[in-house]
C-alpha cells in the first residue's frame, strides 16, 4: 500500500480560544491549493488573532508565499492580528526578497527548532 505524499505535507486549520492556528508543513506548493482555501475559508468565519505555523515547512514555493500574504491581508482588512510563528531563515529571507520581511510579525516557540 502507498501512502500518499498528502501526509508528508498540508495546511490545516483549527478554531482555538484565542482565534486561528493555521499549520503548514513539508513542501507547500499549487498541489495544496484547495487545503489553503478551505483553510482560508474557516479564517473568515472565525474571529480572532490568526497564527501562521510554519516551522515544519521544508519547501515553500510562490502559490505557498501567496497563500501566507492572503492570509496576512484578510487579517490587515479585518483589523485582526497576523503572526508568522517559528519560520525557517529562508522563508523569511523568501519575504525579504519580496519585500515583505518585518510586515508580518513573526513569533519563536520554545520547540522551535526542536
Amino acid at each position: 500500500m502507498t501512502i500518499p505524499s498528502t501526509l508528508d505535507a498540508g495546511i490545516t486549520y483549527e478554531a482555538t480560544p484565542e482565534g486561528s492556528l493555521i499549520t503548514l508543513w513539508g513542501e507547500i506548493d499549487a498541489a495544496l491549493r484547495d487545503r489553503a482555501s478551505d483553510a482560508m475559508a474557516q479564517v473568515i468565519t472565525h474571529p480572532g488573532p490568526v497564527t501562521i505555523d510554519v516551522g515544519r515547512v521544508t519547501f515553500i514555493d510562490s502559490s505557498g508565499i501567496a497563500f501566507i500574504l492572503q492570509v496576512y491581508m484578510l487579517g490587515s482588512e479585518d483589523g485582526r492580528p497576523v503572526v508568522l510563528q517559528d519560520p525557517t531563515s529562508t522563508l523569511e529571507d523568501l519575504l525579504e526578497m519580496i519585500g515583505m520581511a518585518g510586515t508580518i510579525p513573526v513569533v519563536r516557540t520554545a520547540s522551535a527548532g526542536s
